[in-house]
């Protein structure tokens, strides 16, 4: 899909490609652990290798089952990482004699639970891009003021949707009867990567829809986008380049339960504060969807399945964003931190304004 980018910059050339030089992923756990319990917890690192790869090579060697070891969140394959695991205490004696190229296990310590998926805070990231001129480097320092500022919206990465990034159609032909897939982890990523799909061409409009509201005179877009002047006006006002509509569903920051947006100047306020974010819909059952004129932009994106639905932040705020031009070298360096779920490469996608499919040059 064509993506629309929020920044108002021209494209910014430069290279980037996924590698454990150029692209290091760093875990956050969600809460510090207790030091004790039944569960021995893992700081590890790894490079080239993915969360499943890991597990796989962890479980061969205890000869255990897979599911027996517990993650929060699955990293990269093409980068240095380190993410945190967990595994019953018994096989402690056991691991000491566990070696790989790849793979080093940093510290240890002990907890009462099993980590499980989605326990964690976040992610900080380092990248490097390449091939990046003097001009280009006060072009992405002023973008990431922007993105420091205003935060990015919160697009499925390209990963989410597998090599050609074609998952997605497996996804919706299953949903409608039209091939089956008895593999359930599969079945299950091609439902997602439906789900996935449908919520970044949603965003994306949404963005084109808040990007002409910012930047043309009202009169003109009424026609366009079907929204009465005085309303659009209104619209215009608020100083988010994400413009709320009456009718969003919005979920505190970062966590929190969702509630529908009226208008109120103090939610306005709020978001710009941090402190609510609006929603987007990942299409299935009991799912909460928004009303108005909101719905009016959902509702072309929806599709109701015996799946579950749920809302997904449609904007989150990237922290101790830092960019650094190493002139000599032809590098600009990044360093910052991501909300879990949220993807590295939209924020760098959001600075080159352009799709990133780490087939480049380096």
């Amino acid at each position: 899909m064509d993506r629309f980018y929020y920044l108002q910059h021209a494209p910014i050339p430069f290279v980037f490609k996924q590698s454990v030089r150029d692209f290091v992923v760093n875990e956050i756990p969600l809460y510090p652990f207790t030091g004790n319990g039944e569960h021995l917890i893992l700081h590890v690192r790894k490079k080239n290798l993915s969360t499943w790869d890991l597990i796989s090579l962890l479980a061969k060697y205890l000869g255990i089952k897979g599911k027996e070891i517990g993650y929060a969140g699955l990293k990269d394959k093409n980068a240095m990482t380190t993410q945190y695991i967990s595994l019953p205490k018994k096989f402690e004696k056991k691991l000491e004699g566990f070696s790989h190229e790849n793979v080093k296990i940093l510290e240890k310590t002990y907890h009462k639970n099993k980590i499980h998926m989605g326990h964690l805070k976040g992610n900080r990231f380092f990248i490097r891009l390449k091939k990046v001129t003097p001009t280009a480097a006060k072009k992405i320092d002023e973008a990431l003021k922007q993105i420091a500022a205003y935060g990015m919206p919160n697009f499925f990465g390209y990963q989410r949707f597998g090599i050609g990034g074609e998952n997605w159609k497996k996804g919706e032909a299953l949903l409608r009867g039209k091939i089956k897939e008895r593999n359930v982890k599969l079945k299950r990523l091609y439902i997602n990567a439906y789900q996935s799909h449908l919520f970044n061409l949603w965003l994306s409009r949404r963005i084109e829809v808040s990007t002409l509201i910012g930047n043309f005179d009202a009169k003109e877009i009424s026609p366009l986008l079907n929204i009465p002047e005085d309303q659009l006006q209104k619209l215009a006002q608020q100083p988010h380049p994400y413009k709320l509509i009456e009718g969003d569903v919005m979920m505190h920051y970062p966590h929190g339960r969702p509630f529908e947006f009226d208008g109120d100047a103090e939610d306005i306020e709020r978001f710009n504060e941090r402190d609510i974010v609006p929603t987007g819909l990942l299409v299935g059952k009991r799912a909460k969807r928004s009303t108005g004129l909101s719905r009016d932009f959902e509702k072309a994106y929806d599709a109701v399945h015996e799946i579950d639905g749920q809302r997904r932040y449609a904007w989150v705020f990237p922290e101790e964003v830092e960019g650094k031009y190493r002139e000599e070298e032809a590098w600009y360096e990044l360093h910052f931190t991501l909300p879990k779920g949220s993807y590295a490469t939209v924020l760098i996608e959001e600075i080159a304004k352009r799709k990133i499919d780490n087939d480049e040059e380096a």
